[in-house]
């Protein structure tokens, strides 16, 4: 199994009367910034123990286990608001940086949660890595009806129970599940993830640490035009990452690109464009050592 470097420190932090689980790495320092890691959907803190290690510098890190993900609390809904993170990001800095400026890295789900955040509260950023946090295809106001439906149609299956996350026999089908969705991770560190991505229930069955309730589509049109006023907003310095796979080719086949991405960055007033090679979408997974070093010479 892969052997952690840097051991972390898990606790529980009241926030918006859920105990959000959050894991630090170091101690805090007056020379740098504290250094907030988020993670995406269906992810959750530990997958970013990799890069942690391979960081040269001794950073104290944050990362929080989203609502309704790893070991923090599910709320009491059967469905998620986007907004959510962002409030839960900002209480969560008032508690372990309060008037203090971060650097700020976010994966997929929770790259867009760092841009969006980013452009909400600027002051509070001091640099911003953004680890394929692509956002969404444009969508038309004619389409509010169909998926307004399309959530109420979602809220129902869930309620009925025939919206389940599938669960595993022991921790080395869960391994098996991230190796086959992640082709390039290695089975040490399938073994270890396994052991933090899921849980066994009373059953005896593995169950993955995330609310079913996630899989229920967002009630509201992702607005390009709201984004763009948002990306705008941000003041720091933003390193955007991406992999040598095209990921968001693959997801959207066409109806959403990496140059539509490009352009949307363009509305970030200080903006780098990096890349990964050998890495698909969990690049953080594929290649710790390179995203470590491209993070740390970015900060």
């Amino acid at each position: 199994m892969y052997q952690v470097q840097r051991t972390p420190r898990s606790e529980f932090v009241r926030i918006r009367n859920l105990q959000y689980h959050v894991l630090t790495w170091g101690t805090p320092s007056s020379d740098r910034p504290p250094l907030v890691m988020v993670h995406g959907w269906m992810d959750v803190a530990a997958s970013y123990q990799f890069v942690v290690d391979a960081f040269s510098l001794d950073r104290f890190v944050i990362a929080p286990d989203w609502r309704g993900f790893g070991l923090t609390a599910v709320p009491g809904t059967d469905n998620y608001w986007f907004p959510d993170y962002l409030a839960d990001l900002d209480l969560l800095l008032d508690h372990y940086a309060p008037g203090q400026a971060v650097d700020l890295v976010g994966h997929s789900m929770g790259g867009n949660i760092a841009m969006f955040y980013g452009g909400v509260r600027p002051s509070r950023i001091r640099r911003l890595v953004n680890l394929e946090g692509f956002g969404m295809p444009q969508t038309r106001p004619a389409q509010a009806p169909e998926r307004y439906g399309k959530w109420i149609d979602e809220l129902k299956s869930l309620h009925s129970g025939t919206m389940e996350l599938k669960t595993y026999d022991d921790a080395a089908g869960v391994a098996r599940r991230l190796m086959k969705t992640n082709q390039r991770l290695s089975q040490d560190k399938a073994d270890w993830l396994a052991t933090h991505w899921a849980r066994p229930n009373a059953a005896g069955k593995w169950e993955i640490l995330g609310d079913a309730a996630h899989k229920i589509i967002n009630a509201q049109l992702f607005r390009v035009d709201e984004v763009l006023e948002i990306y705008k907003r941000i003041t720091a310095p933003v390193l955007a990452l991406e992999a040598s796979d095209d990921s968001l080719g693959k997801w959207w086949a066409g109806r959403y690109t990496l140059d539509e991405y490009h352009e949307r960055l363009r509305s970030v007033s200080d903006v780098r464009i990096g890349s990964v090679a050998d890495a698909g979408h969990m690049l953080h997974h594929d290649q710790p050592h390179e995203v470590a070093r491209q993070i740390e010479e970015f900060l």
